[in-house]
């Protein structure tokens, strides 16, 4: 009868091939039985198998089986292929060869190292003892060169993560690039609409799972694609949630930026994560295309920031929520609701005013308050619109002409610095050969002269680049413009227009408003610009006079 009762232990790091991942085991298995059958005094009696853990740890599922076997008896004998199967870790890798094992009696043969515990000729401690620290190095190593690489993939825009988001997929032709997963994109898109539209987190999870969409968990699920374990799943059901509504919509991921690199362990040997400040994180832009364009994550971003109370049915977001200040105290409004006679009744007022001495607190009907806003942003947009003709109507050159002309000599002025720069250093050398300055001196002021001269090159370069800009490119003018031609057709007031357009609402009485429009400061810069080249029609000119009287008075 066999003396040894023994388990064989095989173990595949998560580091290795996958492509020989079978093999792999497989070897270690056929080694294991080819030296048993040799020894008839031992016999295999189970077998334990880490396929993909890393040797570092010792929290292996099937590590930790075994030792319960030991713990209880069942067997007296461990067998690996090499040392490093047993682990890769030098401490407690010791531990267990000179106090664990000991201490239950266990015997430990590693083959390939020619290791017998009951044999005290196979390997003496010191021969152990080498082999641990070299199986240590080999991990360490490993560890810096995976994070080495890693981090050079995340900065050339390459995807890392083993679970791409709800609503990408990884390219089949390039593992390493997102796609946009068609069926759970139109989901996201559903989602930003409808909170952009006025809907609460809680209300869009409600209906979402009132339609029988799959939550991204049991989306993932349902299509055999790997998942996180935190991620967008955030209940037992796998049901949606505001919880997870609100991760999407604050995921930058859907405008085609690329952000890797958030969290990290502290070494190889401590797993433990720790959260990286996002100055930290690698930013690719446009690494993937776009879910959702990136005027419409920043509207969402602005209405998750505003006051955002929502009707006692939680299905909507009130339409002034989080924009009207008392103009007496500066304190937010808040909306009030009475019944007169069965006759519904929607008014503001600051519930604070009278605690901070409001002389007149106001009281302002919804209704006035939504004709005067929506009012306002017509008229405004009407204003816009016939700005933009305007512009279309002069060369971009022309409309940047007071820019470009103070570009032009701050150029020449430090195009002037660069040539006094160069002359001066120039004639160093001749000085110094003359005996006129020492050698220090010659260095110090070369070295002066040279820092001189790349600090005025640096800035021609960057005056260059910023005119040429200005000249060449009126994206930037589009895009305020547009922002507000958008909703020329609209003739009624919803929760988009307002968050998109409005700033804030100043209630200074109860036909006394006053509308900061976003964009503002852009608006009165272009007319006061075409101001001064006499290009601005009188109806321009006349509302360019109230802003700046405006001004005057805030001030």
């Amino acid at each position: 009868m066999p003396k040894y009762r023994a388990d064989a232990y095989l173990r595949l790091s998560y580091t290795a091939d996958r492509s020989v991942e079978s093999d792999s085991i497989a070897n270690q298995k056929k080694l294991i039985e080819d030296f048993v059958a040799a020894h008839p005094d031992i016999e295999i009696v189970s077998e334990r198998v880490d396929d993909g853990y890393s040797g570092v740890l010792f929290d292996r599922p099937a590590f930790q089986e075994m030792m319960d076997d030991i713990v209880a008896g069942k067997v007296n004998c461990v067998i690996v292929k090499d040392l490093s199967r047993l682990g890769r870790e030098y401490i407690e890798t010791g531990r267990y060869l000179r106090q664990i094992f000991p201490t239950y009696g266990v015997r430990f043969i590693s083959v390939n190292d020619g290791i017998d515990t009951a044999n005290e000729k196979s390997g003496d401690d010191l021969h152990i003892t080498l082999k641990n620290l070299l199986n240590d190095t080999y991990a360490h190593d490993i560890s810096v060169k995976t994070r080495s690489a890693l981090l050079t993939k995340r900065q050339n825009g390459d995807y890392v993560g083993s679970c791409p988001i709800y609503g990408y997929r990884r390219d089949p032709e390039n593992k390493n690039h997102l796609l946009i997963d068609e069926d759970a994109a139109h989901v996201v898109r559903d989602i930003y609409r409808r909170r952009i539209d006025g809907a609460s987190a809680k209300h869009i999870a409600e209906e979402l799972n009132r339609r029988g969409v799959l939550s991204p968990m049991a989306y993932k699920n349902s299509r055999g694609l790997p998942h996180p374990t935190g991620g967008f799943a955030d209940v037992p059901d796998a049901k949606w949630s505001a919880r997870a509504v609100i991760r999407i919509l604050r995921e930058e991921t859907y405008t085609g930026v690329l952000l890797q690199g958030k969290q990290e362990t502290h070494n190889h040997k401590l797993k433990n994560i720790i959260h990286k400040p996002a100055e930290e994180w690698v930013r690719i832009e446009g690494a993937h295309e776009p879910i959702i364009q990136k005027r419409d994550f920043d509207l969402v971003q602005k209405i998750s920031s505003l006051d955002t109370r929502t009707a006692p049915d939680g299905e909507a977001v009130y339409l002034f929520s989080g924009m009207l200040v008392c103009g007496c105290c500066g304190g937010r409004m808040t909306r009030k609701t009475n019944t007169v006679k069965g006759k519904k009744y929607i008014y503001y007022h600051c519930p604070t005013g009278k605690k901070k001495g409001c002389a007149h607190p106001v009281m302002l009907k919804e209704d006035d308050l939504i004709n005067c806003v929506l009012v306002s942003l017509q008229t405004h947009i009407r204003y816009i619109a016939s700005l933009d003709d305007l512009l279309d109507s002069i060369s971009e050159e022309q409309i940047n002409q007071e820019e470009i002309a103070k570009f032009k000599t701050q150029i020449a002025d430090n195009e002037v610095k660069l040539e006094e720069a160069r002359q001066f250093k120039a004639t160093l050398y001749e000085n110094f050969i003359a005996n006129l300055i020492s050698k220090k001196d010659y260095q110090d002021l070369k070295n002066l002269y040279t820092e001189r001269a790349e600090q005025a090159q640096a800035a021609i370069d960057l005056l260059r680049e910023e005119m040429d800009r200005m000249t060449n490119n009126s994206s930037a003018r589009l895009r305020w413009t547009q922002h507000f031609k958008q909703f020329s057709a609209m003739t009624t007031l919803d929760r988009r227009a307002v968050v998109a357009l409005v700033q804030s609402i100043r209630v200074e009485g109860k036909r006394d408003l006053v509308v900061t429009l976003r964009y503002q400061v852009e608006y009165i810069k272009t007319l006061k610009r075409l101001d001064r080249m006499g290009k601005l029609t009188p109806e321009l000119r006349e509302i360019l006079d109230s802003l700046i009287e405006a001004e005057k008075e805030a001030a």
